[in-house]
């Protein structure tokens, strides 16, 4: 992932999650030591997609976005580090801007992998929106 636009080491800073990193997901587990802020949204302004049915991809678009649901923590340094390890190829850290016109760090994905080659699920709204209108299968990542 690229943080070159992730804050000073020495300051936390506050990441929007829209997938597995998410409270009673696969990955949350990497946020141990982030403090909750709570559930967040982004504005209506970005697509997302179901990167292989493992973890979502989402990004900005100029026209047709919808507001994504999600999470905001504050992250130290040494957790970001832990969360950077652990994600999937191809997510990178970006800007993101969430309700009610707040900008904050979030994970994204690069529209030119997702389109054409992923399920746009964006209709959901979200992650876990998602996942609930799938059939349960064990190892799916809903912990």
């Amino acid at each position: 992932m690229n943080v070159a636009d992730a804050p000073s080491p020495e300051d936390p800073f506050v990441l929007f999650v829209n997938g597995t990193l998410m409270r009673g997901l696969a990955l949350h587990a990497n946020l141990e030591g982030a403090e909750f802020l709570g559930d967040a949204a982004t504005a209506p302004v970005f697509r997302l997609y179901s990167i292989g049915d493992v973890h979502p991809g989402m990004f900005e678009v100029p026209g047709g976005g919808v507001s994504v649901s999600g999470e905001l923590y504050r992250v130290p340094l040494q957790v970001w580090r832990r969360v950077e390890a652990g994600e999937p190829p191809g997510l990178y850290l970006g800007r993101v801007l969430i309700l009610p016109g707040r900008e904050v760090l979030g994970i994204l994905y690069p529209r030119e992998s997702a389109e054409g080659r992923h399920r746009d699920i964006s209709a959901f709204g979200g992650w876990r929106e998602y996942l609930r209108s799938r059939p349960r299968s064990p190892g799916d990542g809903r912990g």
